[in-house]
């Protein structure tokens, strides 16, 4: 009885910190930018688990394009994120600063995802995307 006793404490405790997890608040905070230096920050990420700050183009549709940058994240909350970008980006093009997980692909720490694939794919929190839209400076 005293094996069953801790299993079931064991589990009730593993629910509490999977539920705290997702409960968790999570999103993206930055603002226009200039990004001629070619990179583009994000002043906080707040994810559930380790994952990816991906730069995504769009337009005023706000539908994610191309991944133009990316940077690795923390779980929890990671300050000053700053993603190298792939291809130049002009003043007045608006950016999309989404958060990605590590789930799904083969490689843990190499960033597998290509658009509409399910490989460190995009994260949602109550069916929508964890991100926020800036516009180049």
């Amino acid at each position: 009885m005293h094996k069953i006793t801790m299993l079931a404490a064991g589990a009730l405790c593993l629910t509490a910190s999977v539920a705290s997890a997702q409960s968790m608040t999570q999103g993206v905070r930055a603002a226009d930018q200039d990004v001629s230096n070619g990179i583009v920050s994000a002043e906080a990420v707040m994810a559930a688990k380790n994952g990816w700050l991906v730069i995504h183009r769009t337009d005023a549709a706000m539908k994610p394009g191309p991944v133009v940058g990316h940077a690795p994240i923390r779980e929890g909350t990671t300050n000053d994120v700053a993603a190298i970008l792939t291809e130049d980006i002009s003043s007045g093009d608006m950016l999309m600063l989404m958060v990605h997980s590590e789930d799904g692909g083969t490689k843990r720490g190499e960033f597998e995802y290509t658009l509409g694939a399910k490989e460190d794919g995009p994260v949602r929190v109550d069916d929508k995307l964890v991100m926020t839209v800036i516009k180049a400076q």
